[in-house]
């Protein structure tokens, strides 16, 4: 993940640890073995995927790429910045298409009257592809010293009726 951000021009980088912090700061270090910054957000316990961004000493001014730790993916950040500032989104989620196909007949009944059969139906949907961008005023928002996940900072952005994105992905992920 840090170097395919550091391959796309990125350099100052949060990591959020908790279990194994250790030895995740020992690997990492400050980062400038390869010649970024890693400040490191430090759960005492688990936070959710967005509750560690409440330890940020100072909310950046720009938006915010956030990811979950345990991916690997091709996807452009900077396509990505792009694609959340025209939308003009207070926040972005990265999505995937995922197709899943039926392996039976679905049969449609009214009753006990077969209406319509469906045989082995392929359903697609997007999912969460666990990146995002959030604007600072979203991660100002999110409460802090409670356990928070991605998925209510969106759910409490459309309450809000801010705009929020998704961006999907189609490059490796």
């Amino acid at each position: 993940i840090l170097e395919s951000f550091i391959e796309q021009k990125f350099c100052n980088f949060y990591i959020a640890v908790n279990y194994k912090s250790e030895s995740i700061k020992q690997h990492f270090g400050d980062g400038s073995a390869w010649g970024v910054t890693i400040r490191y957000l430090e759960e005492q316990r688990r936070m959710g995927t967005a509750g560690a961004l409440t330890l940020l000493e100072d909310i950046p001014d720009e938006p915010l790429i956030v990811m979950n730790g345990d991916l690997v993916t091709r996807t452009q950040f900077q396509d990505l910045l792009d694609f959340h500032a025209e939308h003009q989104a207070q926040a972005t989620m990265c999505v995937r298409e995922y197709d899943f196909q039926v392996p039976f007949g679905v049969i449609s009944i009214e009753g006990h009257h077969i209406t319509q059969i469906d045989e082995k139906p392929l359903h697609r949907f997007f999912v969460n592809a666990g990146i995002y961008v959030l604007e600072p005023a979203v991660v100002a928002a999110i409460p802090a010293d409670e356990r928070y996940d991605m998925t209510q900072v969106f759910e409490q952005t459309i309450a809000k009726g801010e705009e929020t994105a998704a961006f999907p992905i189609h490059e490796y992920w």
